[in-house]
């Protein structure tokens, strides 16, 4: 099993903002990634990784009036292990809702979005990873472009949704895209584990940061711990803060 990279504070937010690799990226617009005529197909491991990942493509997504598929893998119902404030059970109900809220703030017509709710079990996804491959499948088109957590992103279930969404997609013919999200915790510019020669910069305008930042604090669960049983939040600030930058990445 692999070290677990998502311990501490992690890589300071500075290193990015000065980062020469970041800063020299190609950048990409959400119209070339996804054309005219095509869907979009976000796959979140957990409830919020949709608004973490690609909060801002997905008000691009919207502006063009592009079709949108969202499926949650888990129900994120593990993310407070041993709280009585934030049981498994609690979670399993407040998590969705928080999604829907985050989505609602992003500015997605709600109900015209597509949304499908997977069910696997929460940092167990691997497990199952086949039975997600054809999960995922059977909601794919060959004209679909799919998004989904990096193979390597540092957390198990990111990365069994990563290699199934491409799995999926490679079955299908779709166009699969990667994005990085704990990348920005455990890795640094000059990482050679990172595969930046494939990546790519969404600029994202004031506003759109802006919203993003209003969507992620619907995520009330993921900004509290519990401090009874010293549980940090999964969500801190100096996490949230990389997760504002201008622009966002993706794996192409």
């Amino acid at each position: 099993m692999k070290p677990n990279p998502i311990v501490g504070q992690g890589t300071p937010l500075h290193h990015w903002q000065t980062s020469r690799q970041l800063a020299e990226l190609p950048h990409v617009s959400v119209a070339q990634l996804v054309p005219e005529g095509h869907r979009a197909v976000i796959v979140a491991p957990h409830p919020d990784d949709e608004v973490l990942g690609c909060g801002g493509l997905l008000q691009g997504l919207a502006t063009l009036g592009r079709a949108i598929q969202l499926i949650s893998v888990t129900d994120g119902s593990a993310s407070h292990p041993g709280s009585e404030r934030w049981s498994a059970e609690r979670l399993s109900i407040v998590r969705p809702q928080e999604s829907a809220q985050g989505l609602h703030r992003l500015g997605l017509p709600l109900h015209s979005l597509k949304w499908l709710r997977a069910g696997f079990a929460d940092s167990k996804v691997a497990e199952r990873e086949a039975q997600l491959v054809e999960f995922i499948q059977r909601h794919l088109k060959a004209t679909d472009v799919v998004f989904a957590t990096w193979r390597e992103d540092g957390h198990c279930d990111h990365e069994a949704v990563g290699r199934a969404s491409a799995d999926a997609a490679q079955a299908v013919g779709a166009t699969l895209y990667e994005l990085p999200v704990w990348t920005w915790h455990w890795a640094t510019g000059e990482d050679r584990l990172v595969p930046w020669h494939r990546a790519r910069k969404i600029p994202l305008a004031p506003e759109v940061v802006a919203r993003k930042r209003h969507a992620i604090h619907a995520f009330a669960s993921q900004l509290e711990g519990d401090p009874q049983i010293g549980l940090p939040p999964v969500l801190a600030p100096y996490v949230v803060e990389r997760l504002l930058q201008p622009f966002e990445v993706v794996f192409v």
